[in-house]
């Protein structure tokens, strides 16, 4: 069997594109993360790309595969990364991963952040929930070696952002577990709501996925607040910070 020849001078670089953050990792030819870049995309410009993407200069970069929910805004990067520093990049949902994960959903419509979710949990034996805690909180279905589809409700932090700028008596909140549930002042009756509301919302949810799909599963929980909930009582999650990341990169090693 012929080995696959490596050129230790080549690098890759692998994206997330959602609509608060986008993320972009550097990886080396081993396919090893080396540096986090970190950009908020609603100022994504070619002036602020000019200025947060100048470590990419000068690196010998062989390709690029991003995952986005924002079409403008990866074609707008996407461009700059091939002008300005001749970096060829591809969307997922324009990759082949047949290999790696079926589809039981429309590919169209399906998000490229959570069939990345799905490709980097799967292992062709066990069954999977994947809940992201972004600007949408999604729920996500594994069985076996396909992705079934799954769940989108509100963003927990969207949420809060609408419920401050609709409610003028409601003051700016740090949102953290609260073990009390009846609140003694705004900023409690808030946190309550949001904690155990929410708590509430994911517990139910995977019961009527498995009750719907007679299927036991491991839950995987990603995404910002994740660790807010990381102690739920009745399904034990594992927390994995780059799970969106870790898909592109499966994907990106076979093509």
């Amino acid at each position: 069997m012929k080995k696959k020849f490596i050129n230790s001078n080549n690098m890759y670089i692998v994206g997330d594109i959602g609509n608060t953050d986008t993320k972009i990792f550097l990886l080396n030819h081993k396919f090893d993360k080396t540096r986090k870049i970190f950009l908020k995309t609603r100022l994504i410009s070619n002036i602020y790309m000019n200025k947060h993407l100048k470590m990419l200069k000068n690196k010998s970069i062989k390709l690029g595969l991003f995952s986005s929910v924002v079409p403008p805004v990866y074609r707008q990067l996407s461009n700059f990364l091939k002008k300005t520093y001749g970096i060829s990049c591809s969307e997922l949902k324009n990759n082949k991963f047949s290999k790696l994960v079926k589809l039981k959903v429309n590919r169209s419509q399906a998000g490229s952040d959570r069939i990345a979710n799905a490709i980097s949990v799967i292992d062709n034996k066990n069954n999977f929930i994947v809940v992201d805690f972004g600007t949408a909180t999604t729920f996500d279905v594994i069985i076996k070696n396909t992705y079934y589809g799954g769940v989108i409700a509100p963003g927990i932090s969207l949420s809060l952002s609408t419920l401050i700028k609709k409610a003028s008596l409601i003051p700016l909140i740090n949102l953290s577990k609260i073990s009390k549930v009846v609140g003694t002042n705004t900023n409690q009756a808030v946190k309550s709501g949001f904690y155990w509301g929410y708590l509430g919302l994911i517990d139910n949810i995977i019961l009527m996925i498995k009750k719907q799909t007679k299927k036991s599963y491991k839950l995987i929980f990603t995404g910002g607040l994740a660790y807010m909930f990381k102690n739920i009582k009745k399904n034990k999650p594992i927390i994995q910070k780059d799970l969106t990341i870790d898909g592109l990169i499966k994907v990106i090693k076979i093509n």
